[in-house]
């Protein structure tokens, strides 16, 4: 008589492992909370420094003074804008420069190397030659970010274009389609998950770039507004900044994944 002991812990082991899941499931929001009440808890206790790690409370109540003050929407619009500016101005050269040099060997074995050797080039260390040329107003926050932007979409660009079956060109151009048809019918639509994938890439990066660059030569911006609460030693207003452009940066990032779903819908998981 054959055992069935093996299929019944097989099926034992699967049962346990779903509802295993949806425990997780149910408690993975709450950890954030759990996370903050032991935070609480530590630093009134005196277990963490509460001259570093202020009480959430503590940065709550700070949070709320200057909302209600209108200092945070301030800071919060100046980043936005100056991220959303560059964002533009990025996006669109690495768009259109990675689409060419992937379809196009030529201009690949021309300017491959010259973008090559300048990616490695950390984008924050050229911002003081920026602010010679541009000047402390927008105009260097502006190209800061382009700059760092440009890069994500141009090598995912041009990525999604190699990656393209070779066979779709060759009909494009048996089907007399112009070189510009080619590339806003064939190459544009396939490279898109991977021109969507440098853009979430990009966002991220420009939020990074943005606040380094409000640091220096800056009076609004959630990255001044972390400096000067460094300069002044008030830790919980300099909290509500780092929570602030996370959280920007969190949703702009959702947003561009909205785009994705709507523009890409093939390429859902």
């Amino acid at each position: 008589m054959v055992s069935t002991s093996p299929s019944r812990e097989l099926l034992v082991g699967r049962l346990r492992s779903e509802r295993s899941g949806r425990a997780a499931r149910i408690a993975g929001p709450f950890t954030p909370i759990l996370l903050l009440l032991v935070w609480e808890v530590a630093s009134r206790s005196g277990v963490l420094d509460a001259r570093f790690f202020p009480p959430p409370t503590s940065i709550v109540g700070t949070f709320a003074d200057l909302v209600a003050a209108g200092t945070l929407q301030n800071h919060a619009l100046a980043t936005l804008s100056r991220v959303g500016v560059g964002l533009v101005l990025g996006a669109v050269p690495g768009l259109l420069l990675g689409i060419a040099l992937g379809a196009v060997p030529l201009l690949r074995a021309l300017f491959g190397p010259i973008f090559a050797s300048l990616l490695p080039i950390p984008k924050i260390a050229i911002l003081p030659l920026l602010l010679l040329i541009f000047g402390l107003g927008e105009a260097s926050k502006w190209v800061i970010v382009a700059i760092g932007v440009f890069f994500y979409v141009f090598y995912n660009t041009m990525g999604g274009v190699l990656q393209i079956q070779p066979i779709y060109f060759d009909v494009a151009k048996s089907s007399g389609a112009s070189r510009w048809r080619t590339w806003t019918t064939v190459a544009l639509p396939a490279a898109l998950p991977s021109i969507f994938t440098g853009l979430k890439l990009s966002v991220g990066g420009a939020f990074v770039i943005i606040a380094a660059s409000e640091f220096v030569g800056s009076r609004t911006g959630i990255g001044y507004l972390i400096w000067s609460a460094w300069g002044t030693l008030s830790v919980a207003k300099m909290y509500v900044g780092i929570v602030t452009i996370s959280l920007l940066g969190y949703l702009a990032g959702l947003l561009v994944a909205l785009l994705e779903r709507r523009l890409v819908p093939w390429s859902r998981q």
